[in-house]
């Protein structure tokens, strides 16, 4: 009897089979490619205290959709910003070729002539702009002369804003962490209702703050809106010029020589001599500087490790006393409260994480910052803007990520501004991209499980019949 059963196991089997195959014959499909080559893009990051090259890469036949540009590569020039070289121009040039050699081997040859290749100058520039314009567009002729030599798509060195620079490195956290569009497991394109993150990039010259906003800002120069993958956004931005790591650097130390005669925010037992023209050679201590004195003079400047006359000296950088808008972070400049989480790159992720690895400190709310401010013997910069400047409470700062990548990726600028350069960002939401409608696939699938379910049945059918006493 047994035999008898499983005999008939294969032709019902077979039969299941027949079914889908001829079921496979009535499901609309559409011609799909092979995979696609991968295409790349250039972006070298011209910061005020040294140059960055990213390489990214994308699947050559997605160029509208998300979460497909990674990074493929990335150099760090040697040597100090392209603005460092005012008075040698011609050496901002020759300082890329190293990485720019690196390129044309992390590129494949045959994506060379269609491989955009962008530069990028941040507060560095911005400043060396302001105060000598001549030298500014002589480095970037410079700069250019070199770029062109290269057998990519070059297309252009430019100066960003402020206000870019901020609002490119909010899209490249946001665009890496999926949270404009995200594809899901069927192929389909949704978009999370996680939101947005707030993006806060602490440079060498300036620090940039954005973040999504429901009400519009009270100073117009502060609010971008902008129309993404079907979606309104409307965002707060400011760059704060002069308030980045090596230029406050500069003014408080312009501030110790002028109030203190030594420096309470350097360790006992340091002690430098400090040539006074390059204290007061950057526009961001201008104000700072004396009536009178001797560019050539040097004074030796010793620390104190006084935390206390630290954050004094450090408090005196920022203005909080007037305040023309509802409500203001610092120097009279408008923000509304903050809001949601953040991510802060950069420099704000180098300190935090010098604090947490280095030395060992917890680093979790602003009282342990502020704590192990203290414990490295002087008060730090980020945590005086954050708090104070920027309006974080205790609450609002358990949001805040400290973090360098996202999606293995590094946070900054360039992305954003290469996506925003190419076009790879539509304003309206992508398609489903799939070999097969997915309605066609759901109705395979039911009408096979159907077969299957029918052939078990007839199955257990014939067996109960075999063992029924009439069939013997």
């Amino acid at each position: 009897m047994a035999g008898k059963v499983l005999s008939l196991l294969p032709p019902l089997l077979l039969a299941a089979a027949g079914l889908a195959g001829l079921l496979l014959l009535c499901v609309r499909t559409r011609d799909v490619r092979e995979p696609p080559a991968l295409k790349y893009g250039i972006v070298l990051d011209a910061g005020s205290s040294h140059t960055s090259m990213f390489v990214y890469k994308w699947s050559a036949d997605k160029e509208n959709d998300t979460g497909i540009v990674g990074q493929h590569s990335f150099c760090d020039v040697e040597g100090g910003g392209i603005s460092s070289y005012a008075d040698n121009s011609s050496g901002a040039g020759q300082s890329l070729v190293e990485c720019l050699e690196q390129a044309l081997q992390d590129v494949p040859k045959e994506r060379h002539s269609d491989t955009p290749l962008y530069l990028g100058a941040t507060a560095g520039m911005r400043l060396l702009n302001l105060t000598n314009p001549e030298a500014s567009a002589s480095v970037l002729a410079a700069v250019t002369q070199t770029l062109t030599q290269y057998p990519f798509d070059f297309r252009g060195a430019h100066i960003l804003s402020g206000q870019d620079e901020g609002l490119f490195g909010w899209v490249t956290a946001n665009y890496l962490l999926e949270n404009f569009i995200k594809c899901g497991w069927v192929g389909r394109w949704f978009r999370p209702r996680k939101g947005t993150l707030g993006a806060m990039d602490l440079g060498g010259a300036s620090t940039q703050i954005t973040f999504e906003t429901a009400s519009p800002a009270e100073d117009q120069n502060n609010e971008v809106q902008l129309q993404l993958y079907g979606q309104h956004y409307r965002v707060y931005t400011h760059s704060f010029l002069c308030y980045g790591r090596d230029q406050i650097l500069q003014r408080l130390l312009a501030s110790a020589l002028q109030t203190h005669r030594f420096h309470p925010c350097w360790p006992k037992g340091y002690s430098t001599q400090v040539l006074l023209q390059d204290v007061y050679q950057s526009p961001c201590t201008m104000a700072q500087q004396p009536q009178t004195f001797n560019s050539r003079a040097r004074v030796r400047l010793s620390g104190t490790s006084d935390p206390a006359l630290c954050r004094d000296l450090v408090s005196d950088l920022f203005n909080f006393s007037s305040c023309q808008f509802s409500r203001c972070s610092f120097n009279g400049v408008f923000q509304p409260p903050v809001a949601g989480n953040f991510i802060a790159f950069s420099a704000f992720f180098y300190t935090v994480d010098f604090l947490r690895t280095v030395m060992g400190l917890p680093v979790t709310t602003l009282q342990q910052l502020e704590a192990a401010a203290v414990t490295v013997c002087h008060q730090t910069w980020a945590e005086q803007l954050l708090s104070r400047g920027y309006g974080f409470d205790e609450l609002a700062f358990r949001g805040v990520a400290f973090q360098e990548k996202a999606a293995d990726t590094a946070v900054g600028w360039a992305l954003g501004y290469m996506l925003n350069l190419t076009n790879m960002i539509p304003a309206d939401p992508p398609g489903l991209r799939k070999g097969t409608n997915f309605s066609s696939w759901v109705v395979l699938l039911l009408l096979f499980a159907t077969a299957l379910l029918a052939a078990l049945v007839l199955l257990l059918l014939q067996v109960r019949s075999a063992k029924s006493p009439s069939a013997i």
